[in-house]
């Protein structure tokens, strides 16, 4: 591998998938209280601690010393392509970008480049083993860039949650509406948009509805969908999932497929029993 992959905690990349690939991962904060854990913990333990609990916890972004010390301990001898969760939901990416210019100010040989991949969860992690993939393969840092700021631009994630209450309490939807569409059991179909914040694309009634239509989705695009790849992230519903992930299949095989559990930060604000796939709407590059 010519040059590092780095990505943050948000991807959702398991521990055997950033051994696999040869992902470095900088973990974002999780805050029980005063509790400080990191994104990396259990995800087991994690959902088992937040029905415990009586407030949400609270996430923060690494800080640009996180990154700074990541960058200095892999050596100067590959350059460095870190792939950051969308700026519109956090200052990882600033984070990051602080932390290349104290790098670079001391004069290390090997270059460094910063991506806002716009988007967050396996939509991130789905970019970061692609990365890997083209890393590995010999890779230049300069064409690696390219490659990926293409993938980016065509990455879609969608997502749908079975509970409101997690978003509602988190502040990321009003309370009063968010009360009227669990009442009418409502489910908001949800996607990261090309600018990196997320979009209600369709209210529909019912969770397996709101399943159908989400491959649905894919089906619309399937004729210019990259089929290498799909990415899918539950968030501790891994039996729902696993049908939905079948059905889907079924009707629009993918080559590859990565399936996890969803981790801390996202899971913090999607609850459990959410649902997000990711994929891409183009051909790879040559």
């Amino acid at each position: 591998m010519t040059i590092h992959i780095i990505t943050d905690g948000s991807s959702d990349l398991t521990p055997e998938l950033v051994e696999h690939y040869g992902i470095h991962v900088v973990p974002l904060y999780v805050r029980f209280g005063q509790d400080v854990l990191t994104s990396d913990m259990n995800t087991d333990s994690f959902y088992e601690r937040m029905r415990e609990e009586h407030e949400l916890p609270n996430t923060a972004s690494p800080s640009p010393a996180d990154f700074y010390h990541m960058y200095r301990s892999l050596g100067t001898d590959k350059d460095i392509l870190v792939l950051s969760l969308t700026s519109q939901l956090s200052s990882t990416y600033n984070h990051a970008l602080m932390a290349k210019t104290m790098y670079e100010e001391e004069g290390h040989p090997n270059r460094i480049e910063v991506l806002d991949t716009k988007t967050a969860s396996m939509g991130l992690g789905l970019l970061a083993v692609r990365a890997a993939q083209l890393a590995r393969a010999g890779e230049e840092l300069h064409d690696l860039m390219a490659k990926m700021v293409h993938f980016i631009k065509h990455t879609r994630t969608y997502f749908t949650l079975d509970t409101l209450e997690n978003v509602i309490r988190g502040g990321r939807l009003s309370r009063i509406k968010g009360t009227v569409a669990s009442m009418l059991n409502i489910k908001l179909l949800m996607e990261a948009s090309e600018e990196g914040s997320i979009e209600v694309m369709e209210k529909i009634r019912g969770t397996q509805k709101t399943l159908r239509r989400l491959i649905d989705k894919v089906g619309d695009a399937w004729h210019q969908v990259d089929k290498n790849w799909i990415a899918l992230a539950h968030s501790n519903c891994e039996e729902r999932a696993k049908v939905f992930l079948r059905d889907l299949l079924d009707k629009y095989p993918f080559d590859q497929v990565l399936f996890v559990n969803m981790g801390p930060v996202i899971g913090t604000y999607a609850g459990e029993g959410g649902v997000l796939i990711s994929y891409q709407e183009a051909p790879a590059l040559s």
